[in-house]
């Protein structure tokens, strides 16, 4: 019995520790909370005063952001971009192929925002996810 129980809070706690996938990060410009950062993504925010907010998402990542942060998925993700393509003349943010190439364009973007699986040097840490 206590084998089981031991076993049990193992798994939890691996469980908890896994359950957060990554960190949305930004330019050192730009300052943004939750839910600045979940208006961002939904089309609803584009600037931080002057400064012009460009975001961008991770292949690697992108179902574990859209779930966790905006609680949302991929089907509705790309419906609600399509339309604000065509009504709203917005764009749906670019594409990265890995932590990598997120982290280098969030780096030298100024207003980028992204997430990444690990952790980032030279941007802000905005938000655990």
């Amino acid at each position: 019995m206590r084998m089981r129980a031991a076993v049990a809070i193992l798994v939890m706690s691996m469980t908890c520790a896994g359950a957060m996938a990554g960190e949305v990060i930004a330019h050192p410009s730009v300052t943004l909370d939750s839910e600045g950062i979940r208006e961002l993504y939904l089309g609803e925010k584009q600037f931080v005063g002057p400064l012009k907010l460009v975001p961008v998402d991770n292949v690697a990542l992108q179902r574990e952001f859209l779930s966790n942060v905006l609680q949302t998925d991929l089907r509705t993700y790309a419906a609600r971009w399509t339309k604000k393509s065509f009504r709203e003349g917005l764009t749906a943010p670019d594409m990265k192929g890995s932590d990598a190439e997120v982290a280098a364009f969030v780096r030298s973007t100024p207003g980028a925002v992204g997430y990444v699986g690990g952790t980032a040097t030279g941007v802000k840490v905005l938000q655990k996810f």
